[in-house]
């Protein structure tokens, strides 16, 4: 049997969707569980937004600027009809209202307040509101030809969700996470056929961040879920090792002009071999960023976890623990339960 590290961490992060049935339950479950571990809590993404960026799709293909692709086009993993530009809309022409994001995390905002006053969580702990990117949304629904035409617009709609966050919420309560995962898979460079390449180069991969986090207030704390996906339960590849997700942390820390609050990186369940973790020593973190591994895993539960832990401490001294992607998808409240058992029992609360 794995001993338990010496060093527990203290820090636990909770990416996105959590499959219980209620923001209520999220809340009063994780923090019974995990207390002051608890930086930020997300609302567990119930209902429509628990299959992420599906949420986006019924809104997409409403939109009278896009129709289904004439072509016949279809979503590889879900099956959608892909979009392109409606006949003869210009991209100047497309525009979209709200997106749903900054309506619902501010019904989840008094949600989060009450159990916070319950004492159900951390007094200091900020509300999370995750954001899947624009280029994710976009480049995941509508044919390659016309995701540069469609992305600007969605891109200006976005950032008019952040803004109502922030004028809804009061900064010092709020953490934005954005969901870096279809750039993630296309940085990585192993073959996929699943999103496009057109203007999707590293340089232009990390101008889309600059532009996004931009406008975002001081006081918001701001972070980033480095993603391979998570369609019924599973990555959509692995990645090799966390050479690409450094390049990725670094190029957040060299293009981000203002504090980065948070980053978090996955670890397959089968990786606890030094050779993953070894271009941990490149990581170069935004000063006062923390770093988060998402090496929990309830198949293997807190064994598997603490032997992963123990390997990745000989490359990178600090870090919280977080499973690999969020935990609604394909799975039950049951499994969420254990998951979120194996949280506690492989960290420690802060003294």
């Amino acid at each position: 049997m794995t001993a338990t590290p010496a060093i527990q961490p203290t820090s636990v992060h909770l990416v996105g969707s959590i499959g219980l049935d209620s923001v209520a339950e999220v809340f009063r479950t994780t923090g019974k569980l995990l207390g002051r571990r608890l930086k930020r809590v997300p609302d567990g993404e119930p209902g429509p937004r628990r299959l992420w960026a599906s949420f986006q799709y019924p809104l997409l293909r409403s939109s009278p600027y896009l129709r289904p692709d004439p072509g016949g086009a279809l979503r590889k993993t879900s099956g959608f009809p892909l979009l392109s530009l409606a006949e003869g809309v210009s991209s100047d022409e497309v525009s979209f209202g709200e997106l749903g994001y900054a309506r619902e995390a501010r019904a989840s905002y008094l949600d989060f307040c009450a159990a916070r006053d319950r004492g159900e969580l951390p007094a200091d702990a900020r509300f999370q509101v995750c954001l899947p990117t624009p280029m994710g949304v976009i480049y995941a629904f509508c044919i390659p030809k016309d995701v540069l035409a469609v992305e600007p617009a969605y891109e200006r709609a976005m950032m008019a969700e952040v803004a109502a966050l922030c004028a809804g919420i009061p900064h010092k309560d709020l953490s934005i996470q954005w969901d870096f995962c279809h750039e993630m898979i296309i940085w990585d460079g192993q073959p996929q056929d699943m999103f496009p390449l057109v203007g999707a180069s590293k340089p232009e991969i990390l101008a889309r961040l600059g532009r996004i986090c931009a406008d975002i207030p001081a006081g918001v704390e701001l972070g980033f879920h480095l993603c391979y996906g998570d369609f019924g339960a599973r990555h959509f590849v692995e990645p090799r090792d966390a050479t690409a997700m450094v390049e990725v942390c670094n190029g957040i820390a060299d293009t981000i002009l203002r504090p980065v609050g948070f980053i978090h990186i996955p670890v397959p369940i089968n990786r606890d071999d030094e050779a993953f973790f070894q271009p941990l020593t490149a990581l170069r973190l935004p000063k006062g960023c923390d770093f988060y591994l998402g090496l929990v895993h309830a198949r293997d539960g807190v064994e598997g976890t603490h032997r992963r832990i123990a390997v990745a401490r000989k490359f990178v001294p600090s870090f919280g623990v977080a499973t690999e992607c969020g935990i609604a998808r394909a799975r039950k409240p049951s499994l969420i339960v254990e998951t979120l058992q194996v949280y506690a029992d492989a960290s420690r609360e802060p003294v």
